[in-house]
C-alpha cells in the first residue's frame, strides 16, 4: 500500500472512530476520497448523508454505495465497473449486499455492529483502491 493509499485508509479510520459525529459508512468511505478530490469533509458528508444504513432503509450496504460514488468521483463507471465493485464486496460476504442481510448473517449482538460496519468501511475504501489502482488512477 502507497502513502496516499496509507493516508486515505487512516482518514477513514478516524471518521469512523470519531466519538463527537457519527459517519454513516458511505461517508467513511466517500470523505477520504473527496477530500483529496478537493471536497471539504462537510460537503462529501452532505452528499452521502442518505445512503447510511443501507439508504436508511437496510438496502444496499452504504460502505457499497460511498465506495461507487468515489469510484465515480475519479472517472470509473458504467455497468462493468460498478457490477464489479459490488461482486467484490460481496464475494467477503457470501453474496450479501444489502446493510439488513449483512446485519442479520454476521451481527449476533448489539454490540458487534459498529465492529461489523467498520470493517465494511475498509474492505470498501481497499476496493476502490485496488480499482483506481487497475485502471491507472493516481489518487
Amino acid at each position: 500500500m502507497n502513502e496516499v493509499m496509507d493516508e486515505i485508509m487512516q482518514r477513514s479510520h478516524g471518521l469512523r472512530e470519531d466519538p463527537n459525529i457519527h459517519y454513516n459508512c458511505a461517508q467513511g468511505v466517500f470523505i477520504p476520497f473527496a477530500e483529496r478530490k478537493g471536497l471539504t469533509a462537510e460537503q462529501a458528508g452532505a452528499i452521502t448523508e442518505n445512503f447510511g444504513g443501507g439508504m436508511r432503509m437496510g438496502m444496499t450496504c452504504g460502505a457499497i454505495t460511498g465506495g461507487l460514488m468515489a469510484l465515480g468521483l475519479y472517472g470509473i463507471g458504467g455497468a462493468r465497473d460498478t457490477v464489479e465493485f459490488i461482486q467484490r464486496i460481496g464475494a467477503q460476504h457470501e453474496g450479501r449486499t444489502q446493510c439488513r442481510d449483512l446485519l442479520s448473517a454476521e451481527v449476533k449482538s448489539p454490540l458487534e455492529k459498529k465492529p461489523h460496519c467498520d470493517n465494511m468501511v475498509y474492505e470498501a475504501v481497499l476496493a476502490v483502491e485496488e480499482m483506481l489502482g487497475e485502471h491507472g488512477i493516481e489518487i
